[in-house]
């Protein structure tokens, strides 16, 4: 694994997706340190001077490609004071401070695998899906909720290795369904109203018990599914929570 290193960032492009949540591509200085999929990159807003600390900081998963080494996305929903100042600070052109990578929120290649993701929890599992290969033997299955359609930003990301994938069996959740799916939204992953569940996903999981699973989302997320793992006897050890949610 890559030491992390320090980059200097200029931002390319910023995509509002309403409802405070924002997708950030950033252009750093050199190219990017190896790093593998559903680890994550500390983002500084305050200039860093190499002769003193680093300043304060917030962990994103990095939901890029390994493979683009001179390009680096991440998605962020306003929560809190320091996302708050990222909604108001951050412009096009702009420079910030990155290092990277961090952490070991990484998924098995070799297990059967569901992952459950919320909002922009999507992000941890975005670069593993995307260097799935066709002739991948691993059943994999994801659960992918936001609040409304449109806050499912990256289903085309999705929908694109769905098609490709067939291993890969996908179901989406729409807390919210006012109003129908935009055209895109076609796919091969299935739409059920109401938020990420176990109880949904467990009749599509071929050997359950045999299953690694990975969860990343907001936090009350992150309880109910550990929670609903436990009480239907999934060994402690096959569950990973994205801590940095």
């Amino acid at each position: 694994m890559a030491a992390p290193q320090k980059l200097l960032c200029a931002i390319d492009r910023i995509v509002d997706h309403g409802e405070r949540v924002y997708t950030v591509a950033l252009r750093p200085e050199r190219g990017v340190p190896r790093f593998r999929a559903g680890q994550v990159l500390h983002l500084a807003l305050d200039p860093y001077d190499p002769s003193g600390f680093w300043p304060e900081s917030r962990v994103f998963s990095i939901a890029s490609s390994p493979a683009e080494r001179d390009s680096v996305q991440i998605t962020y929903a306003v929560h809190g004071r320091f996302t708050a100042r990222m909604e108001s600070d951050l412009v096009e052109g702009r420079h910030v401070w990155i290092k990277m990578p961090y952490g070991d929120f990484v998924v098995d290649s070799g297990a059967a695998v569901a992952l459950f993701a919320g909002g922009t929890g999507i992000t941890a599992f975005t670069a593993f899906l995307e260097g799935l290969t066709p002739d991948v033997a691993q059943p994999v299955t994801l659960a992918y909720g936001a609040r409304t359609h449109g806050l499912l930003i990256y289903r085309d990301v999705v929908e694109r290795c769905a098609q490709r994938l067939p291993s890969l069996d996908v179901c989406y959740f729409v807390e919210d369904e006012g109003g129908s799916p935009p055209p895109a939204f076609e796919g091969r992953g299935r739409s059920s109203a109401g938020r990420v569940s176990v109880a949904a996903v467990w009749p599509r999981l071929g050997r359950p018990f045999d299953t690694a699973f990975y969860i990343s989302g907001p936090p009350p997320m992150l309880t109910t599914i550990g929670q609903d793992l436990r009480a239907r006897h999934i060994d402690p050890e096959a569950v990973h929570v994205d801590a940095w949610t």
